[in-house]
């Protein structure tokens, strides 16, 4: 399942975005590969140690919290800090899968990858190449949105970014550990829980029924999550 949010940043936060990530410092992004993936990763990645990563991270983790969307898509019970990237010249991250295990920073816990997503912080036009390419059920799906926008991805999915062949490509990367684990199960939850949204929205719904339909999500969240 893939699921795309428009606009999780406006024009200004993406603007003050860029302004920090500027004067960032920016390593190797192979430091943070592990097994085959370090061998198929080419790209820099801000030091995610740096203080100015962890005030970006923890700026977007309480957006995430608050975000309908991504809850309904995700239903998170763990979020790992999200990681900066860029590419240029050439620079690319070859056919991998997420870690199955992280590490939470500053803790002794650790997270089930089950949710991926890409936050993508400028715009196509920006560079040529750089695509996320995610392997599905349906085939290969090339993903490259629009500054501000996020795309959310099992993260047990193969997947590639592309070459940057001109530009730069810059994203902000993140894993969420979902209270319901199974991918086909977070399908149903989130269309269902779509609909109820939209219908919530109409003043002529009949509201015993959407009670009703609001009832079904939540015992379906009851059968499947695990906490």
């Amino acid at each position: 399942m893939l699921v795309t949010i428009d606009k999780f940043l406006n024009a200004d936060e993406l603007s003050q975005m860029h302004a920090h990530l500027e004067s960032g410092e920016w390593n190797d992004g192979r430091l943070t590969a592990g097994g085959l993936a370090g061998s198929k990763k080419n790209n820099q990645q801000l030091d995610d140690h740096s203080d100015l990563a962890i005030s970006l991270a923890n700026f977007l983790l309480e957006r995430l919290g608050n975000h309908p969307q991504f809850v309904s898509a995700a239903i998170p019970h763990r979020i790992h800090p999200p990681r900066f990237n860029r590419y240029a010249g050439g620079e690319s991250y070859g056919v991998h899968v997420d870690a199955p295990i992280m590490s939470m920073p500053h803790s002794n816990e650790v997270l089930r990858s089950d949710v991926s997503a890409t936050l993508f912080l400028n715009n196509p036009e920006d560079y040529d190449g750089g695509e996320l390419v995610v392997e599905t059920e349906f085939g290969s799906q090339q993903v490259k949105l629009n500054a501000g926008d996020m795309v959310l991805y099992p993260s047990s999915s193969l997947h590639q970014v592309l070459p940057v062949t001109r530009g730069e490509r810059v994203c902000a990367i993140l894993w969420a550990q979902s209270m319901v684990p199974d991918v086909s199960a977070r399908a149903i939850l989130f269309d269902l829980d779509q609909s109820i949204q939209a219908l919530t929205a109409e003043q002529r719904v009949d509201q015993d029924e959407l009670m009703r339909l609001t009832a079904v999500y939540h015992n379906l969240v009851r059968r499947w999550a695990q906490v």
